[in-house]
């Protein structure tokens, strides 16, 4: 049986975002969730789990698009409907860019 793993609540967020894995070239891929701690997100290609990406996506924050870029960790890889979908865990958020998601997810 599956055990929750995550850490915090989440709420929808649909829209794209850009992963540059360390070693590869730029996927785009479309959010699908998102929380205090991580993001979730479907690529056309898989990604190893384990894998440090920097990645970058817009969130709605009070009226005013707020560019995201963050480090995140690969928690998960898991082909769904055509796609692969990915758990990334951030790492070591800017206090801007930590700001700009409580304020998201209240």
């Amino acid at each position: 049986m599956h055990s929750e793993q995550r850490q915090s609540p989440r709420k929808i967020l649909k829209t794209r975002a850009m992963l540059v894995p360390e070693a590869g070239d730029r996927v785009m891929g479309r959010t699908t969730d998102l929380s205090a701690n991580g993001v979730s997100v479907s690529v056309p290609q898989p990604l190893g789990v384990g894998q440090t990406v920097q990645m970058r996506f817009d969130l709605l924050v009070e009226g005013n698009v707020v560019p995201i870029q963050a480090r995140a960790r690969t928690q998960y890889c898991i082909l769904s409907n055509g796609e692969f979908k990915l758990g990334l865990q951030f790492l070591n958020l800017e206090l801007s860019a930590m700001t700009a998601l409580s304020r998201f997810l209240r």
